[in-house]
């Protein structure tokens, strides 16, 4: 499987090469863009805030355990 990766990866580079098309190769660099872009720049103001407090948190040693999460959330699960 890992050597057919390998050869289509080789064959689209070559295909790459020999591209005039310019339409085609801003659609390329688009969707390599929207592959490459960071999650982080997609979040609101927000959500932003929330993940800076728990890692905050947990850099200051306020975690819980797997366990005891199950048992505080034990009814929704």
């Amino acid at each position: 499987m890992e050597m057919n990766m390998d050869n289509s990866k080789i064959e689209l580079i070559q295909w790459l090469t020999t591209l005039e098309d310019k339409s085609i190769i801003e659609k390329l660099i688009e969707m390599k863009q929207s592959y490459t872009d960071d999650w982080w720049s997609e979040l609101s103001d927000v959500e932003k805030k929330s993940v800076e407090k728990g890692l905050q948190d947990a850099d200051n040693g306020k975690v819980l355990s797997q366990s005891e999460v199950r048992k505080k959330y034990e009814k929704w699960l």
